[in-house]
């Protein structure tokens, strides 16, 4: 009895595992977020989830992204404005999430601040100056944007209001590669820095953050501290659709 009792339970678990990798390689799996690079739209505590069908399927899709085949199948181009988790080129292993700006074939330029894509600015529209977000461990002022892409995605862009990102040769966005910048401009490590991030082949995506599902603030505690709940759970941005 107790043989056979450990052998289905044996059975069960592996099952299970089984089960598990195959919906976080195949539909959806969760992220956390350990940066202030996105804020003030992702924030550090956030928990998100990512649909990993969104733009097919490359190595990189499984946990620890073996070399089961080659390139990306089913592979659906990602449009401008998306907010995508990916592999860093630089060593292929460590998970980004970044704005999808530029794609194939186009240029991306910092003129006095503002971003032109091939030629033309984005348009960006003031929505508060001052704001005070996240850079590290440090706190930074702000002054936050409305931007709008071609194609009409809008969303919320924040540039520092002291030594800020100015200008930049033209990044030509090479083919099946992709142009990433972080919302939060001053405090991002991405495709602007070529020798960290760079340009981003499409065999590196991983998938399309679509839901914030749970959020909590871990400069203030653990969630495990129940009783400081009301302060370490951000309550206002459990399931919130990310733009």
């Amino acid at each position: 009895m107790t043989k056979k009792f450990l052998i289905e339970n044996t059975k069960t678990l592996f099952y299970a595992l089984i089960i598990a990798i195959l919906i976080r390689s195949i539909i959806i799996q969760p992220f956390y977020i350990p940066s202030s690079s996105m804020e003030s739209n992702l924030l550090v505590g956030d928990r998100l989830f990512v649909t990993k069908f969104s733009y097919g399927y490359s190595k990189h899709s499984f946990p620890f992204s073996p070399a089961i085949f080659k390139g990306r199948i089913m592979y659906k181009p990602p449009k401008r404005g998306d907010v995508i988790v990916f592999k860093t080129p630089a060593d292929n292993r460590t998970d980004y999430i970044k704005r999808l700006i530029g794609l194939p074939g186009d240029t991306v330029q910092f003129i006095d601040g503002d971003v032109y894509l091939n030629g033309n600015q984005i348009l960006k529209t003031i929505k508060s100056k001052n704001d005070i977000i996240n850079c590290g461990n440090s706190k930074i002022k702000v002054t936050t944007f409305s931007e709008k892409l071609p194609g009409g995605k809008i969303y919320t862009a924040s540039y520092r209001n002291d030594l800020s990102y100015k200008n930049s040769d033209k990044f030509i966005v090479p083919q099946d590669h992709f142009f990433f910048l972080g919302d939060n401009r001053d405090c991002s490590k991405d495709s602007r820095f070529l020798s960290e991030v760079g340009y981003v082949h499409k065999d590196n995506l991983v998938g399309k953050a679509q839901i914030l599902f749970f959020s909590s603030d871990p400069s203030i505690g653990s969630i495990f501290k129940f009783w400081k709940w009301n302060h370490i759970m951000r309550f206002n941005r459990f399931f919130k659709k990310i733009i």
